[in-house]
């Protein structure tokens, strides 16, 4: 045989697999014909209003302030930061200051809670140039405190992998031997899982002592995750290898969760200070805090009868359910009782414990809500902020004040609010009504009976209830999505929550 012919031969036998060959070369390369003009296109997107599990909660809760009738509360927050050294030690792995964060928070919520910043140097500046002094400035009552306190960082960690393969060798010489003789496919995946945990502490102090204030502090931890995946599949086709490789690594924000952990902690702390069922804004894996619950049982037996159907009828009439506010066990009011808790049974001219607790606690906060409690504050001759008779919203600096001095002295401040005893001596007529009254308040509170004696009793629950020595206690409920704790604060997060 001629060597023309044989190598006609081989050539015929070759070119399906050379064919084979470079159409796999083409799909591999992905159509790509000039290496050097590879180019990558980065896709452009416009800014957004970020929105967290947490942000309409947060409107929530001041709207709630405001159809509870709940006193202004002023709160100033400090400076918030790191205090573990990882955001340093880890290239900034979580933020160094969170004070931002805070005060976005705070500013956010409205409604009777209203922000007031701490800037020290600022306003000193402006009263070094004449801009400013202490008259009219608004004097805190309360004072955040707090910082990222735990930053466990590979508290888990797992990995797998995966290799298959299948290969096919020939007998007989491919090709005349230009070829190997072994084809096959092989495929492999490996993935690597991390968690990591975060974990802020908060306190609130009364402004006037700077001292804390009973069980008013949140423990919240939440963990974060990290993953990292990876896919390679390689052909042999007779000698030559073709393959692919693919690789990705995702990370939950820990900036995004650190807000998340403020924006849980502000709900958590305001709610409890102002006696709110915040827990209702968490959503529904999120159980009561047993400070509130507290306060309202303490209100319940503090009163007497009267006093406590009075203020029940006011909440009746904030559901929808407009009854007499004078006192009386009627019909009309005992069939809104039974909508509000079917299982209410009158007694003789009083109310029962779950059945109060359950028309503050459920009550609705929605804007028909807001649009009732307006209503009602004309009905008894308030006007619709009871705020002005609750305490000043600004105070007028003496004249030492118009020296430069970059804070108010305490003794000029105003008295806190709910959780301090002077407070009950400062605004002896709070008019809005709250879980229950204090008999103490009673003289001294205008008229109409059935709504002063209530806010005055919330005001002062704080104030009757004492902190537990440990951090952690039965009231600090647990992150957005808690490490080691036993009960949800907050709903299971979705990916866009990110």
């Amino acid at each position: 045989m001629h060597g023309v012919e044989i190598r006609e031969r081989l050539a015929g036998r070759a070119w399906p697999v050379i064919q084979a060959m470079a159409i796999a070369a083409f799909l591999v390369t992905g159509c790509q014909t000039d290496p050097q003009k590879v180019d990558v296109q980065l896709p452009e997107t416009a800014p957004e209003v970020k929105t967290t599990s947490y942000t309409k909660a947060l409107g929530d809760l001041g709207r709630m302030s405001e159809v509870y009738d709940r006193p202004q509360m002023k709160v100033m927050a400090n400076p918030v930061g790191d205090v573990t050294g990882s955001s340093a030690a880890t290239g900034g792995e979580i933020p160094s200051d969170i004070t931002e964060m805070e005060k976005s928070t705070l500013n956010s919520i409205g409604g009777r809670v209203l922000y007031v910043p701490y800037e020290p140097v600022s306003i000193s500046n402006l009263q070094a140039l004449g801009y400013s002094t202490f008259a009219n400035k608004v004097i805190p009552d309360v004072v955040i405190t707090g910082g990222i306190t735990e930053f466990d960082r590979g508290i888990e960690t797992r990995g797998k992998n995966t290799d298959v393969g299948l290969s096919v060798t020939s007998p007989n010489p491919i090709a005349g031997g230009w070829l190997g003789q072994t084809a096959g496919i092989e495929y492999g995946e490996s993935d690597k899982y991390g968690i990591a945990r975060i974990t802020l502490d908060f306190n609130m102090l009364d402004f006037q002592t700077m001292s804390g204030i009973s069980r008013m502090n949140t423990v919240n931890s939440m963990q974060v995750h990290k993953a990292q995946a990876e896919a390679e599949l390689g052909i042999t086709v007779f000698g030559p290898t073709f393959g692919t490789k693919g690789s990705i690594k995702k990370v939950q924000g820990r900036h995004a969760a650190v807000r998340l952990l403020v924006e849980a902690s502000m709900i958590q702390m305001i709610g409890k200070y102002l006696k709110l069922p915040y827990w209702r804004l968490l959503g529904e894996d999120s159980a009561p805090d047993p400070v509130v619950l507290e306060a309202i049982q303490k209100a319940y037996y503090s009163v007497d009868d009267l006093q406590r159907l009075k203020v029940a009828q006011q909440w009746l009439y904030i559901w929808g359910y407009p009854t007499a506010m004078d006192g009386t066990m009627d019909g009309k009011t005992v069939d809104a009782l039974k909508k509000v808790n079917p299982s209410f049974k009158p007694g003789p001219g009083t109310i029962d414990m779950d059945t109060f607790t359950k028309l503050y606690v459920d009550m609705p906060y929605d804007h028909a809500a807001l649009g009732r409690r307006q209503q009602l504050a004309r009905m008894t001759g308030k006007t619709d902020s009871a705020v002005a008779a609750e305490a000043p919203t600004s105070v007028k600096a003496p004249q030492a004040a118009q020296q430069a001095a970059p804070a108010p002295a305490p003794s000029k401040a105003a008295a806190a609010p709910a959780p301090q005893p002077q407070a009950a001596q400062q605004a002896p007529s709070r008019p809005a009504p709250a879980p229950a009254p204090a008999p103490e308040k009673k003289a001294a509170s205008a008229p109409p009976p059935p709504q002063t004696p209530a806010k005055a009793d919330v005001a002062d629950q704080s104030a009757s209830t004492t902190a537990p020595k440990t951090q952690k206690t039965s009231a600090t409920t647990s992150a957005p999505v808690p490490g080691s704790a036993g009960g949800a604060v907050g709903r299971m997060l979705k990916e866009g929550d990110w």
